[in-house]
């Protein structure tokens, strides 16, 4: 049986500004940083309490995924709290918290120009 996601990629153009971005400005933590075949590096963060890891990394011939909705969700406690916190660190959102039906959600931008969407249900 499938007991949980073990991660996810996120396209990105430039590691070493992904990582950056990921570890300094969201304040996750590298889980993995290593070769992966010639010309390429497998780049792994984490959410501090997170379970998944997140892949900075794009395959080759992959390049146009750069940049886009990438479909994830990510749940924090406070989505206003955590808009005024990373907009203060320079981050970069294409929608700021909106209340929904079923709860508040924002959408961030990365560093790489990918969005994700930051929720909560309360």
């Amino acid at each position: 049986m499938i007991r949980k996601i073990k991660f996810m990629t996120i396209p990105v153009r430039d590691q070493d500004r992904a990582l950056d971005f990921y570890v300094n400005k969201l304040g996750f933590t590298l889980v993995t940083d290593q070769p992966m075949g010639p010309g390429q590096r497998w780049v792994e963060v984490r959410p501090t309490k997170g379970e998944t890891g997140i892949a900075l990394f794009t395959p080759p011939g992959q390049e146009d995924r750069v940049g886009g909705f990438t479909g994830a969700s990510w749940e924090c406690d406070d989505v206003e709290k955590t808009y005024r916190e990373l907009s203060a660190k320079g981050v970069e959102f294409a929608k700021p918290p909106e209340k929904q039906p079923w709860g508040v959600m924002a959408i961030m931008k990365d560093s790489e120009g990918n969005e994700i969407v930051l929720s909560t249900g309360k």
